[in-house]
């Protein structure tokens, strides 16, 4: 698909003016701020405001606050947390990947000798192999116990 298959687009085709390319970033910059203000707005002009002592206590998932904020947490909390991060962020990684993956599998290209696709599908696999390891090794320390 070109920008030129897209009547709105059209304007903002490589050699053209440049500040019609940036349009619809603009465009979309005004609506973010716009809907954020708006609903800013909204919410002083129709948002209840009632104010008193239960209303300016701390809300804790609909129970009443107990005891010091400033507590200790087990460090398994943490490490279950950062587990899910690292296999959140690897996860995105691999949108990209398949996109590069669909187009090399489908060309037939040629990387030292192997075809792109199956040396990207090497890649992928070993790529799942280390975070299986290192899912195993976590579960192994015990990582996922909560008792």
């Amino acid at each position: 698909m070109s920008f030129t298959s897209l009547p709105f687009l059209a304007q903002a085709a490589p050699g053209g003016d440049p500040r019609v390319a940036w349009a619809p970033v603009v465009l979309l910059l005004v609506i973010a701020i716009g809907f954020a203000l708006g609903n800013l707005v909204l919410s002083l002009l129709i948002g209840p405001s009632r104010k008193g002592a239960v209303k300016g206590q701390t809300y804790e998932s609909g129970m009443v606050p107990v005891g010091d904020a400033r507590r200790r947490f087990n460090v398994r909390f943490y490490v279950v947390a950062m587990i899910f991060l690292v296999i959140d962020v690897d996860i995105v990684f691999m949108y990209p990947w398949a996109t590069i993956f669909a187009r090399a599998a489908r060309s037939g290209e040629r990387v030292f000798g192997t075809e792109l696709g199956a040396l990207l599908l090497i890649e992928m696999v070993v790529f799942v192999f280390l975070l299986l390891v290192a899912y195993l090794y976590a579960w192994g320390k015990g990582v996922f116990r909560w008792d």
